[in-house]
């Protein structure tokens, strides 16, 4: 669906027929979805990336630096 469709239907909803709002319904689900998952893979790298840095931070202090 564009873009434009949607901003359409989503501005007026109340007077819009059911076939418009199953189609949006489906599309903000879609991107609801793929913004979850897109979110839940960023998660996991930000975990991977302050667990490196704080394991490389340790090893620095190890060595005598601050």
């Amino acid at each position: 669906m564009e873009q434009s469709k949607l901003q359409e239907i989503i501005k007026n909803y109340k007077n819009r027929s059911n076939g418009d709002l199953k189609l949006a319904m489906e599309e903000l689900n879609k991107d609801f979805e793929q913004t979850k998952e897109m979110l839940m893979k960023l998660t996991y790298h930000l975990d991977a990336t302050e667990k490196i840095y704080n394991d490389i931070l340790n090893e620095y202090k190890v060595r005598g630096n601050k």
